[in-house]
């Protein structure tokens, strides 16, 4: 069967705690509410690209209990294909999320069984089969390596979830069309300690399109020597969890969409600020409607 997107990667289930104030080390705080919420990185990327009106399909791996049952069903709900997902005998990936109540920001605890990790020979022809654009995370890096690769022998397009650096990342990195790093990973690679240089200095490396997301500072793409830059929404922030996650899905649809350099950033950046108002990474989603609502609005006070 076609579809437009094909996600390779997490998906999690969130156990989201809203607490005055971040605790310092030995500080007791009291919780002011608790919620189990959903999410996973691309998880939360392709539900944004399903909610966008994209055809998306799902390949990774559930758990064997409840967690596991309930985030496949709320993939399933909103539309995304999953005949292609796995089921292990653990518990599904999951994680503890502290959000801090003055700002939104938040810190992420997670687990995840190895039983749940996917290898290359997990990756055959028919999970791309049909697609136009793959993207990946780097949980399995060798998995995601692998998927690329394929991905790219089939003519698709390959976009990125990078947030951590190994000795694998710069191979995913060339794998991808169009790599979307988080913030601190140009640097890591090239040494650099400025984002736009450490962002030219992989010009080097890799000829196509290079995001890079900023949190607050906004987000940049390098499409050739030409350095894109948009800078973010403010918002009222109750929860930046999968704000990077709906980026790239709203910056997947931008560019099957044909956009130029800098209408993409802006799209996925509005996205992202619309995603920060709602609690959770999967139900802070939003659709075209809302961030098109966003780019008016600020349009019109710039007037």
């Amino acid at each position: 069967m076609s579809c437009d997107v094909v996600g390779i990667g997490e998906n999690s289930v969130d156990l989201v705690y809203r607490v005055p104030a971040l605790p310092q080390p030995g500080e007791k705080i009291r919780v002011t509410s608790c919620r189990r919420l959903l999410g996973g990185q691309v998880a939360t990327t392709l539900c944004t690209c399903a909610a966008l009106g994209l055809r998306t399909r799902y390949v990774g791996a559930f758990g064997k209990d409840e967690h596991g049952t309930l985030i496949r069903a709320e993939l399933e709900q909103r539309g995304i294909d999953t005949a292609h997902a796995i089921v292990r005998y653990a518990p599904n990936r999951h994680a503890v999320i502290l959000v801090d109540e003055r700002t939104g920001e938040r810190s992420v605890i997670w687990q995840r069984d190895q039983a749940l990790g996917l290898l290359p020979e997990h990756i055959t022809p028919d999970v791309i089969t049909g697609a136009r654009l793959l993207h990946v995370d780097n949980v399995d890096e060798d998995a995601a390596i692998a998927a690329a690769q394929l991905a790219r022998s089939r003519g698709l397009t390959v976009t990125t979830d990078i947030d951590q650096v190994s000795d694998r990342t710069p191979d995913l990195i060339a794998a991808a069309t169009l790599p979307i790093l988080a913030e601190r990973v140009p640097c890591l690679l090239t040494g650099e300690n400025d984002t736009v240089r450490a962002l030219r200095a992989l010009r080097s490396r890799h000829d196509g399109l290079l995001c890079v997301t900023l949190g607050r500072g906004g987000s940049m793409l390098l499409a050739g020597d030409q350095l894109h830059t948009a800078a973010a929404f403010a918002v009222a922030a109750v929860d930046t969890t999968g704000a990077g996650d709906v980026f790239r899905g709203a910056l997947i649809y931008s560019l099957l969409r044909g956009d130029a350099p800098e209408v993409m950033l802006r799209f996925a950046n509005a996205a992202a600020a619309v995603s920060c108002t709602r609690e959770g990474a999967i139900g802070g989603v939003p659709y075209v409607r809302e961030i098109e609502q966003l780019l008016a609005q600020a349009a019109g006070s710039q007037r």
